[in-house]
């Protein structure tokens, strides 16, 4: 398997224009991120048709899809090849940053996409930490393990460790994506989270441990780390070490005290009012229309920037009604890839679909939708239809989750143990429509030119 990720990551280098085009790499889940110094040398069409690649996507980085686990180890391979040529990648990096942010980024999209920087690095811990909470949940309701035995209560402790200072991570990882010192960051979310904060009193009210949740997290660790870097202009370098996190870390904890817990816990409120009274009030209706347009978000990337949103339910009400309704997604692109497998007699088409299915099933869609149902353009439709199916069942039926995990099967775990049937019923109902609407009308062969 080394020798075919070697074998791979040198083809992408080499359709990259070189390692003297790479300014700049990373990778999330499923893709590898590429910042090339100029995007002309760049043979697309070529990585599109390299086996092994299930797709590409153009943002501010060049996203090529190679799916879970494997996007791990080529791109361990690939920095090894980028390593060995001996470049400089900081100074294009730099470069190539300013570029884009000249080029390609409304203030709506930056904002988001910052947000997914944030939580993106975050998902392996959450998806842990929340099978590990759901599948124990789920042991304990069904009575094969007392919830007071010592398994439960280690298990227990193993898996909502995460979600007790999930504060800390989001601070450093926000401080850092805005420039600041992460132990700053860190600092800003325990000023958040902190249980002392219960004697304390301002302007006749008492101030709430958690009150603001992540959003007042967010705004304190950003805030900090403005503070930082403006604070650093006026200290003399001798007195840097000393005088900039303690003056950073004072204002931020005052400021945070007095505006951004009672705005964030005003802003959370809203957000989670909101969308409860979207889903009451809109019923299978919300339910077709948010699991139908969800498909796009992920296109764009942005769906990385609801993570707060799921956290903030949890937090709010204790479950999230949303993430079922979402997840619906990838189900209605399960559905539709069966139906393309069976309907079409292009054997690199049926390759692309094998390699994808697993994934699409566990609840990583990318490799799907990017690699099969985007590229033929009507099946990608479909797929959302189905998923619009499957969100309105989860509607009706208010299923939720007492976590934040990957969608598909996976899901079940982190539902309430009372609704896993339910919940997996809702994700057969989506494969399904998302099979029938693709069958009957959303895919020919002819739409499949590309897999010739």
């Amino acid at each position: 398997m080394s020798v075919e990720n070697i074998k791979l990551a040198k083809q992408i280098i080499e359709q990259l224009g070189g390692p003297n085009n790479i300014a700049s790499y990373t990778h999330c889940m499923t893709r590898l991120r590429v910042t090339p110094k100029d995007g002309s040398l760049v043979n697309k069409a070529a990585i599109k048709k390299i086996d092994g690649v299930i797709g590409l996507v153009e943002q501010e980085t060049l996203q090529i899809i190679l799916g879970p686990g494997k996007v791990n180890k080529v791109t361990e391979e690939f920095g090894k090849l980028v390593e060995a040529s001996e470049i400089d990648l900081t100074e294009r990096a730099a470069q190539k940053k300013s570029e884009l942010k000249e080029k390609n980024a409304t203030p709506f999209k930056m904002i988001l996409r910052r947000i997914a920087s944030i939580f993106i690095p975050l998902i392996p811990a959450l998806v842990a930490s929340g099978l590990i909470t759901g599948v124990t949940k789920a042991i304990i309701q069904a009575g094969w393990m007392s919830g007071e035995s010592q398994i439960a209560l280690i298990l227990t402790t193993i898996g909502g460790g995460l979600f007790a200072y999930l504060g800390i991570l989001v601070g450093i990882n926000a401080a850092k994506e805005f420039g600041g010192s992460p132990a700053l960051g860190g600092l800003a979310g325990i000023l958040i989270i902190n249980p002392a904060v219960a004697g304390i009193s301002l302007f006749g009210e008492e101030l709430v441990p958690g009150r603001g949740g992540l959003i007042g997290v967010l705004m304190a660790a950003i805030f900090i780390a403005f503070v930082e870097k403006r604070v650093r202009r006026f200290v003399p370098q001798s007195l840097d070490i000393i005088l900039t996190p303690t003056i950073a870390l004072l204002i931020t904890g005052i400021v945070t005290y007095i505006l951004f817990m009672p705005i964030g816990g005003f802003i959370s409120e809203g957000i989670t009012k909101g969308l409860l009274a979207v889903l009451d009030m809109g019923g299978i209706v919300a339910g077709f229309v948010l699991g139908a347009t969800f498909l796009p978000l992920v296109v764009t990337g942005l769906h990385q920037g609801l993570t707060p949103v799921h956290l903030e339910l949890i937090n709010t009400i204790g479950d999230d009604p949303l993430l079922p309704i979402l997840a619906m997604g990838g189900a209605g692109q399960v559905g539709a890839a069966f139906a393309i497998y069976l309907k079409t007699k292009k054997t690199r088409l049926k390759r692309a679909i094998g390699g994808s299915l697993p994934s699409g099933i566990l609840g990583i869609g990318e490799p799907l939708i990017f690699g099969v149902t985007l590229p033929l353009g009507r099946p990608f439709l479909t797929a959302c239809l189905g998923a619009g199916i499957g969100g309105a069942f989860q509607a009706y039926f208010n299923i939720a989750t007492i976590a934040v995990g990957v969608s598909g099967l996976p899901l079940s775990f982190l539902v309430h143990a009372q609704q896993i049937v339910l919940y997996l019923v809702g994700l057969f109902i989506a494969y399904v429509a998302g099979f029938i609407f693709t069958y009957l009308f959303g895919f020919n062969d002819g739409m499949a030119g590309e897999f010739d």
